[in-house]
């Protein structure tokens, strides 16, 4: 394809990206709808539309002309706006990676993340990880070879990190990892001789149509705008953006703990709210979703721990919690509900974690996921190296594999190298911390005087509005400066010590 003038190779990037952008909508509803609500009996077919779009996806993007599109938007660099040269930038990296996977493999991999999906759950319904081995085989199969396809040049478990974070690479996640450990083990021992907090009123039947009255509340709380965000029901919470006017959070009720659907509905709508901060200039492109998976986990992990788990938070929606379930909550003051919900216990679910101890989670992860890619661990051992390192870092017996192995999507739908992300991310919100409080001081105090919308505010200028338009750590460092991770532990240590009083 060849370009007479400039105007015409940026309408035709355009073009090409609204195109991308509409055929990623329409899968990614098709996505969201298979986890939600539809029929159980319906993937079969849906596979077969998959298999369609993604065909035309790749013929789309992977098509020789866009490279000569690059070469020649390149070229004219200096008459680019901001925009153009960043979406010149990311379309390079998309055609190259592309065109280097064979369309039949990229094909049969969206066909088999329908089905994935769909086993999985019912495996992990059933407790019966025999049922989920071979499709779990067939997907750390496809990301051994895809590493090889998105940089031959490094070690295949590195290359597929960076896919989630841009020079993110086992050597670093090790030294933080093993920093992590180093300074937070001797405080979680110290908090184990300490009396637990009482957590014995959570324990009980609270009906679920009163839950998602609450967390219809917590919505409103946090300033989730319901014309822009809808939250519905998955097996397990996640959050799709289509543009900054639709967003798709979901949350998962169990009646007998009600925590588990307010700090999801909290995690899930911090991603929201990034989604939605974006900048209307970047809807429909290649910068719109976010910087990278840390920095959309960096929001949500801020919303869900540093505002949600603090007491001012806890005394927003404890009213009405109160409203709601009066019975159970009779003579339970927002003060016991605060320290209930930041209770260190050493657990079995990652997504019922408390601040301190998540990380052991993630670093179960992360260490079977290295070992899944580099060979040195077959899926069929997986339950038993998982229970393993959940005896050696959590000091926890995992009873079945429902509990176990089998507790999050994140593997059903190949995302493997993401779980890092909620342990950087974690990290990032703290130094976040740091630098808003310096600007607008406390955060406690911010919430106390009910200006979330003031943070929200705050951080949409800083980070949200921004998107993709900078990789990751360069965004973070424009905020934040260099990246300490001592900040994320002196957070937890003067946290802790503080509610555990050592």
């Amino acid at each position: 394809m060849e370009f007479t003038n400039l105007s015409q190779a940026i309408a035709r990037l355009e073009e090409l990206e609204a195109t991308s952008a509409a055929y990623g909508h329409a899968m990614g509803i098709l996505s969201v709808d298979a986890s939600t609500i539809a029929p159980a009996k319906s993937a079969p077919g849906r596979g077969k539309t998959m298999e369609v779009l993604s065909s035309v996806v790749y013929g789309l993007v992977a098509d020789p002309a866009n490279l000569e599109l690059v070469q020649y938007l390149e070229a004219h660099d200096s008459e680019l706006t901001d925009l153009q040269r960043r979406q010149t930038q990311l379309l390079r990296k998309s055609v190259e990676q592309l065109s280097r996977i064979p369309q039949e493999e990229y094909v049969a991999y969206s066909v088999l993340m329908n089905e994935a999906d769909v086993v999985w759950r019912n495996a992990k319904t059933g407790n019966d990880f025999a049922s989920f081995a071979p499709i779990l085989e067939q997907i750390v199969a496809y990301n051994r070879k895809f590493s090889g396809y998105y940089n031959p040049n490094v070690p295949a478990y590195d290359a597929l990190l960076n896919e989630y974070e841009e020079g993110l690479t086992t050597a670093v996640l090790d030294e933080f990892f093993a920093r992590l450990r180093s300074e937070l083990v001797p405080l979680i021992h110290a908090i184990g001789e300490k009396a637990a907090p009482d957590t014995a009123f959570l324990n009980q039947s609270y009906p679920i149509p009163a839950q998602k009255e609450l967390t219809s509340f917590l919505m409103d709380v946090m300033g989730l705008d319901k014309g822009k965000c809808v939250l519905c029901e998955s097996e397990h919470p996640f959050t799709s953006g289509f543009n900054n006017a639709d967003v798709r959070i979901t949350t998962h009720y169990y009646e007998t703990m009600p925590t588990f659907a307010i700090y999801s509905t909290i995690h899930e709508g911090g991603h929201a709210l990034y989604e939605m901060g974006m900048d209307d200039a970047y809807n429909f492109t290649s910068v719109a979703g976010g910087a990278s998976m840390s920095i959309h986990e960096s929001q949500s992990r801020f919303y869900e721990n540093l505002i949600g788990r603090s007491l001012p938070f806890v005394e927003k929606y404890f009213p009405k919690m109160q409203e709601l379930f009066p019975e159970q909550l009779a003579g339970v003051t927002a003060l016991q509900m605060f320290r209930a919900v930041n209770k260190v216990e050493p657990s079995l679910i990652r997504t019922e974690a408390d601040e301190l101890t998540y990380c052991m989670h993630i670093m179960v992860r992360y260490e079977l996921e290295k070992q899944l890619i580099d060979g040195t661990l077959a899926v069929a051992d997986l339950p038993r190296a998982w229970n393993g390192l959940y005896k050696e870092y959590l000091g926890v017996e995992v009873p079945n594999d429902t509990l176990g192995c089998l507790q999050d999507s994140h593997w059903a739908g190949g995302m493997i190298g993401y779980f890092p992300s909620y342990a950087l991310g974690s990290a990032y919100g703290a130094q976040i911390k740091h630098v808003l409080e310096a600007e607008l001081g406390s955060l406690e105090q911010l919430v106390q005087e009910g200006r979330i919308g003031e943070i929200t505010g705050w951080l949409r200028a800083k980070i949200h509005r921004h998107s993709a338009m900078f990789k990751p750590m360069e965004l973070f460092e424009q905020v934040c400066g260099k990246f300490d991770p001592k900040f994320y532990t002196d957070y937890l240590k003067e946290k802790y010590s503080r509610l555990y009083d050592l």
